[in-house]
């Protein structure tokens, strides 16, 4: 079994000439302050602990307590730390330690860190969020009278989608697991030859072509037709080699080891042969057939196709590969709302209802001021609808404006709150820069969503604890 906890020793050090250091102890004796009065945090974490890593159930003691896991994931999320780093610096830290739950002895290995971040998921960390609104309601450092929301793109962790690099992503992907496969069972793969040398040359010259004069880009179909067929015969190859290990797995061919390992590269295969087929299709369409392929129907990844190009009309950066993330801040910054799509709503405007019945939900009562940007105005019916029941709403429209929109938008009040809604720009910012939330390196949807929950609750922790 785990435990839940063990008494938290005194964070207390001795006073410091630096004020930055100060700072820094007080941050962690406010964030120590807040977790302890906030013991349904932990009973939450604790449960999904240990049902996820399924330990609920064995008669001896696990290493670390579920608080000394959370504590220890809030230090690497407040420090912007990997998994490595993080333990590190706990590992190397007198006051991280003693605020972590572990003065003396073993600090747990990156990979137990690991595994009870993975163990949290997206539902999990809303009700953590949740839990955390409540408790700063309760204690007056919000009431929920102001709501600001905005949207942004955090990126999942790929490189710029070509359809010649995913090409070569798919070849050398797929031939490096025949030859794993070679090292246990030779005969299932046959005499054949890789040739990822080729593949790579390829996918190099047409690289090279691409950023050439029109001339050039003319002679890619070439190159292309080569790379495709090189992809095409490493997929079947593959399949045949997939179908050999299936037989052979369900005769008993192999010793209990081969078997494992055996089992473990095609569950690993299984995924990928969607997505190949899916790159195949679009690059034949769009380069030798010259269709243009809409966006909803394209693989921007093999390693995370769950990935969405995102265009917001950004100067700087007029394509990103992510997901779009809604966000919801009250008064002093805390972020009461926040939400992951999967594939980013046609019309910003038609969140706002859901936005503003959560806000009542959490609160009991509707925003006496809502605020947002002209991505979420539909029509001044719209307008009209959130004024029944809100005091204030304060959304700038797209396009030309008539005489009544122009006198609108020039009140005093409309003007404060278009920059009340501005610091939200600010939030977004700080997230990004020092709570890793640019782009997620962690792989699969389900985790990216559960990492933008882990990024906004110690956020909101770090928020409260400046108050």
């Amino acid at each position: 079994m785990r435990l839940k906890a063990n008494p938290q020793i005194s964070l207390e050090f001795g006073p410091s000439h630096l004020k930055v250091t100060r700072e820094y102890y007080e941050k962690y004796r406010r964030i120590n302050q807040i977790l302890t009065q906030t013991p349904e945090i932990l009973e939450v974490f604790h449960g999904e602990v240990c049902r996820a890593l399924n330990v609920s159930g064995r008669k001896r003691l696990s290493g670390f307590t579920s608080e000394e896991l959370l504590r220890a994931i809030l230090v690497m999320e407040i420090e912007g730390l990997p998994y490595r780093e993080a333990v590190i610096r706990i590992d190397d830290s007198l006051f991280l330690r003693r605020f972590v739950g572990i003065p003396y002895g073993s600090v747990m290995d990156y990979t137990t860190l690991a595994k009870a971040y993975k163990a949290i998921g997206a539902e999990v960390w809303k009700r953590i969020n949740e839990d955390l609104g409540r408790y700063a309601l309760e204690v007056g450092y919000i009431e929920g009278r102001m709501l600001r929301v905005d949207t942004t793109a955090c990126e999942t962790n790929v490189h710029y989608p070509t359809d010649s690099s995913l090409l070569w992503d798919s070849y050398r992907v797929l031939s490096r697991w025949i030859a794993r496969v070679r090292e246990y069972d030779s005969e299932v793969v046959g005499g054949g030859r890789l040739q990822s040398r080729r593949a790579k040359r390829l996918f190099q010259l047409i690289a090279r072509r691409a950023n050439y004069k029109e001339s050039h880009r003319l002679k890619l179909k070439g190159p292309y037709g080569a790379l495709l067929s090189q992809v095409e015969h490493v997929l079947e190859w593959s399949t045949e080699v997939a179908s050999r290990c299936e037989g052979r797995l369900a005769q008993g061919g192999y010793d209990l080891e081969t078997t494992r390992i055996l089992g473990g590269l095609l569950a690993k295969r299984a995924p990928f042969e969607r997505r190949v087929i899916k790159v195949l299709d679009q690059a034949k369409r769009r380069v030798l057939y010259g269709e243009a392929v809409p966006n909803s129907e394209k693989i921007f990844s093999i390693f995370e196709d769950h990935t969405e190009l995102i265009k917001r009309g950004k100067v700087s950066k007029p394509l990103e590969f992510g997901h779009m993330v809604l966000l919801g801040q009250v008064e002093n910054k805390f972020i009461s709302d926040y939400e992951v799509f999967g594939k980013r709503p046609a019309k910003e405007a038609s969140l706002v209802d859901e936005i503003v019945e959560r806000h009542e939900e959490m609160f009991g009562h509707c925003p006496e001021s809502f605020t947002t940007d002209r991505g979420f105005y539909e029509s001044r019916e719209q307008l009209s609808r959130l004024e029944d029941e809100i005091e204030s709403v304060s959304i700038a429209k797209t396009g030309s404006r008539t005489e009544e929109d122009i006198e609108r938008e020039h009140d005093p009040v409309f003007r404060a709150l278009q920059r009340f809604r501005a610091g939200i720009e600010g939030t977004v910012s700080y997230l990004k820069r020092c709570f890793k939330m640019c782009r997620c390196l962690y792989r699969s949807f389900k985790t990216y969503c559960s990492s933008i929950g882990s990024h906004i609750f110690a956020h909101n922790l770090v928020v409260l604890a400046r108050l």
